[in-house]
C-alpha cells in the first residue's frame, strides 16, 4: 500500500498537446492581444508611474505579441532561475511558448518594468494593489459580510458547506455567501457545478484525528475573504487542527494573494462593526499567532511550471497534509497540467503524482478541464458557448487516499 507522501508515477502526457498562444482568435491568443493591453492601461491608470515605466511596459506589450522571448536583465536577482526554467525557449516567438510559461513570464517582466525588484522608490510597490484593495470596499462586500453574519447562526455543517461554495466561486457576488439562502440560488449552484466531490472532502477530514489542511490560495480581495472565512470554520468546527495557507511570494497574475493581502483581509474582518464578523477576524488573528493557521510561501508559486515539477522540499510539506485544497483556475492548470486534455480524462489519474490527497476548487476560466462524463461534455459543447472560459461553470474534484 502507498505510504502517505509517496510520489506516484506521472500520467503519460504524449497524447495531450501543450497549450500555446499561437492560434489567432483562441482564448490564449486573446489573453496576450486583448487582455494584457487592458491590464497595462489599468496599471498605469491606478499608479502614477513615470514615463520610464510607461515606455518599458509598452515595450513589453510589443515584445510579447510580435517579438521573441528576451531574458531578464543581468542584474535581476532571479535571472539564473528563469534561464534554467526557460532553457531552449529564449529567442523564440512568444506565441510558440507553452501558455503557462509565457503568461507567468509576462507578469515577471511586468514587475521588472515597474521597478518592483529594483533599487529605486518603486521597489516593493504592488502594481495590482489598488485593484485588490478595491474589492474589499463597497456594497458587494457589505452584502456578503451581512450574509456571513447570518450564516454564523446556522449549524456547523451548513456553515462549512456554504463557505466551501463561496470559496469555490470566488468573487462572483451573486454566488458567494448568499448561495445557501434560497432554492433559486441552490439551483443556480447545481446548474453551474459540473462535478461535486465535496462529500469526499468532508469524509476525509472528519475521519482523521487532528487533520492538517493545506490551502493553496488564488486571488486576494473578496475571494481571499471567503477562503479565510472557510479556514476559520474548519478550525472552529474541528475539521482541521491546523491549516497551512500558501500565498505568492510577490505580486502575480494581477490579483493573486500575498502575505500583505492576508493581513489586509484579516484587518478588514477585525474592524467590521458586526460583532459576528469581528470575532472571525480575531480568531484568525490569534490562529496565525498561535500557529494553528500558518501562512507560508515559496518561490515555486511564481514559477512557470506545473506542480509535477515542484521541488522536493515543497512536496515534502504537502505530504504532511490530510488534504490539500487547490484554489482557482491557475492552480488547476498547474495541478493537472496545462494541456489540451480530453475532457473525459480521469482527474484521479492526472493528479496521481501529488504527494497528498488533493481537492481542486475551481471556476472554469481557461481551456483545461478533466473529469467530465461524455454526456456532460457533449451537452456543454452543443450549447455553442465558450463554456470552458466564461466563468459560469465550476468543479469540486477530490482525489483521496
Amino acid at each position: 500500500m502507498r505510504q502517505r507522501g509517496e510520489r506516484r508515477t506521472i500520467l503519460d502526457t504524449t497524447g495531450a498537446p501543450t497549450i500555446t498562444t499561437e492560434i489567432p482568435g483562441s482564448f490564449e491568443w486573446g489573453v496576450f492581444h486583448e487582455r494584457h493591453p487592458k491590464l497595462i492601461s489599468q496599471v498605469l491608470d491606478t499608479t502614477p508611474y513615470t514615463s520610464a515605466e510607461q515606455v518599458t511596459l509598452q515595450q513589453l506589450l510589443v515584445e510579447s505579441t510580435t517579438g521573441v522571448l528576451e531574458p531578464l536583465p543581468e542584474k535581476a536577482h532571479d535571472r539564473e532561475d528563469w534561464l534554467a526554467w526557460g532553457e531552449h525557449l529564449y529567442g523564440r516567438p512568444w506565441g510558440e511558448l507553452p501558455f503557462l510559461w509565457s503568461e507567468s513570464y509576462f507578469y515577471r517582466r511586468l514587475l521588472e518594468a515597474v521597478g518592483y525588484f529594483g533599487a529605486g522608490a518603486w521597489r516593493g510597490v504592488d502594481p495590482f494593489a489598488p485593484v485588490k484593495n478595491a474589492e474589499l470596499t463597497g456594497p458587494a462586500v457589505d452584502e456578503e459580510l451581512s450574509a456571513l453574519a447570518d450564516l454564523t447562526e446556522r449549524p456547523g455543517d451548513q456553515q462549512h458547506d456554504a463557505l466551501l461554495v463561496a470559496a469555490l466561486w470566488g468573487n462572483r457576488a451573486d454566488l458567494s455567501f448568499q448561495l445557501q439562502k434560497n432554492a433559486a440560488a441552490a439551483e443556480a449552484r447545481s446548474e453551474g457545478l459540473l462535478v461535486d466531490d465535496s462529500a469526499l472532502l468532508w469524509s476525509a477530514l472528519s475521519s482523521q484525528d487532528n487533520p492538517i489542511v493545506c490551502v493553496v490560495a488564488d486571488n486576494a480581495g473578496r475571494e481571499l475573504l471567503a477562503d479565510l472565512a472557510l479556514a476559520d470554520s474548519l478550525l472552529t468546527q474541528r475539521l482541521a487542527a491546523e491549516i497551512v495557507l500558501y500565498v505568492k511570494p510577490h505580486p502575480y497574475y494581477v490579483s493573486d494573494a500575498t502575505m500583505a493581502d492576508v493581513l489586509t483581509v484579516i484587518q478588514r474582518l477585525r474592524t467590521e462593526p458586526r460583532p459576528q464578523i469581528g470575532r472571525i477576524g480575531d480568531r484568525l488573528w490569534h490562529a496565525v499567532r498561535s500557529g494553528r493557521l500558518k501562512v507560508r510561501t515559496h518561490r515555486f508559486f511564481c514559477a512557470p511550471l506545473a506542480f509535477h515539477d515542484m521541488p522536493d522540499e515543497l512536496a515534502a510539506e504537502f505530504a504532511t497534509a490530510t488534504m490539500t485544497l487547490m484554489k482557482g483556475d491557475l492552480n488547476y492548470r498547474r495541478l493537472v497540467g496545462d494541456r489540451y486534455w480530453p475532457a473525459t480524462t480521469s482527474f484521479n489519474e492526472t493528479v496521481g503524482y501529488f504527494p497528498s490527497p488533493v481537492a481542486a476548487l475551481r471556476t472554469l476560466k481557461s481551456e483545461v478541464v478533466v473529469g467530465l462524463t461524455s454526456e456532460q461534455f457533449a451537452e456543454l459543447d452543443a450549447t455553442g458557448q465558450r463554456w470552458r472560459t466564461n466563468g459560469r461553470y465550476a468543479l469540486i474534484q477530490v482525489r483521496g487516499e
